[in-house]
């Protein structure tokens, strides 16, 4: 019988038919699916299609913007780039991203936590509070006792059926601060790396030119040629205090949470207590000003103009001397994994070394320039597809048994097959910063 009444009918009936029969055969599937699988279709979009999702109706909206997608958006994009859309994101908070994959992944499934889900800390339920670390306690105390962390799942009575429950695990107010907004952040800082959107503060203390920094969280500390060590705190910009005891200009600095080495033209190694200014040691042993410095754990290494790289072992109390390189050693990096050092120097090389022979195990040539900075690339780094150098300067670096620039580059850890069982082999990827105006991978 439709046939047949299609059949009679003109083209403005079927036009308005189209337009009639178009609304009554629209699917909310979203609503009509499982959770399980809403949230499946809506992983696959990407950020703005999923923002335009939680536009569609208040269900769309609670999917759309719960926690088991905007964690996979994260996942995706923190701390890596997207295969998807090739964009990455800082990362913020190691922890949190930690933590909260395995709850996700039994949200995503159905089971919410349970005995087995990770230990979380919670946030206060006052949305302007964004402050994870200062959550104060009733009885005054910084932290928080574990009888105060809440389930997000939610079983009022046997009697509900199973979806609601799992519909009510997904909807009720959030305990934790939501993925989101912990996207929301990364993009925010991300974006304005990308266009150099910042804001500059100034601070200023030393007498003569400041020659090294390091800063972590709040806490910056400075090394001028002044002889002193400057720590600062980044939000107020006041010095903190002014670390005394060099007799030449500082040349290099690294701290962490319990001390600060620094490394000074006056030939010395100084370690320092940055909390209380104090100075814990003194180590000499070049004959010459040191002008960089690496520390790992138990290992420190140092660069010095008397062309040496020496390695100082704190629990042991040993160390020993480098030799090789023919001119000032600019930048020394330890990699403790693997039992290496890189070196780069004026001599226009950088230079492989084994912690356990105390040999070079490859030196990298080609460089026209004083290599003035070396730095290792993690493991997980794998380089995009590059074109060749459009312009060919004559500066070419080569490693001593291979080709760098060959259209095929051959692994670097295919080059060490003796290397040892026992520790993990040295970083594959490094970047060398030159004085002929080049940086190179």
């Amino acid at each position: 019988m439709l046939q047949g009444i299609l059949t009679q009918c003109c083209f403005p009936q079927l036009s308005y038919l189209s337009t009639a029969v178009r609304d009554l055969i629209r699917i909310d599937f979203i609503t009509a699916l499982p959770n399980e699988i809403a949230f499946k279709i809506l992983c696959y979009l990407d950020t703005t299609s999923l923002c335009k999702a939680a536009q569609v109706s208040q269900k769309w909206r609670r999917m759309a913007d719960d926690d088991v997608v905007w964690h996979k958006m994260c996942e995706q994009h923190i701390d890596r780039k997207c295969t998807k859309c090739g964009w990455g994101l800082p990362l913020l908070e190691r922890k949190r991203l930690r933590d909260w994959k395995r709850q996700q992944q039994l949200r995503a499934t159905g089971r919410g936590l349970n005995q087995w889900s990770p230990n979380l800390t919670p946030i206060p339920d006052d949305s302007d509070s964004t402050d994870m670390t200062k959550t104060p306690s009733l009885n005054g105390s910084s932290k928080r006792s574990t009888d105060s962390f809440t389930s997000d799942v939610l079983v009022k009575s046997p009697e509900i059926s199973k979806r609601q429950r799992i519909e009510e695990s997904y909807f009720t107010k959030p305990k934790f601060r939501p993925w989101k907004d912990v996207y929301k952040d990364r993009f925010k800082v991300g974006t304005n790396w990308k266009y150099g959107r910042c804001s500059t503060k100034t601070v200023s203390g030393h007498k003569n030119g400041v020659m090294c920094l390091q800063f972590d969280d709040n806490i910056l500390a400075t090394g001028s040629y002044d002889s002193t060590i400057m720590i600062w705190d980044i939000e107020t910009g006041e010095c903190i205090r002014t670390l005394r005891g060099h007799t030449s200009g500082i040349r290099a600095l690294q701290f962490d949470g319990k001390k600060l080495i620094s490394g000074s033209l006056d030939r010395t190694l100084r370690v320092w207590n940055w909390r209380t200014g104090e100075c814990v040691a003194n180590y000499g042993g070049h004959t010459e000003g040191i002008i960089a410095l690496h520390f790992e754990g138990n290992l420190l290494v140092s660069g010095s103009i008397d062309k040496t790289v020496k390695v100082w072992n704190f629990e042991d109390k040993s160390t020993f001397c480098l030799t090789g390189h023919k001119d000032w050693v600019n930048a020394v990096k330890l990699d403790s994994a693997s039992r290496t050092i890189f070196s780069a120097s004026d001599d226009c090389t950088v230079r492989l070394w084994d912690l356990d022979t105390r040999r070079t195990i490859r030196v990298f040539e080609g460089h026209v320039g004083q290599v003035q900075q070396v730095t290792l690339l993690p493991a997980e780094y794998e380089p995009d597809d590059v074109e060749p150098e459009d312009v060919d300067d004559g500066t070419s670096s080569t490693a001593s048994t291979m080709d760098l620039h060959a259209t095929s580059i051959p692994p670097f850890r295919s080059t060490f097959e003796d290397w040892p069982s026992t520790r993990p082999q040295p970083p594959r990827y490094m970047l060398t910063a030159v004085l002929n105006s080049n940086v190179r991978l």
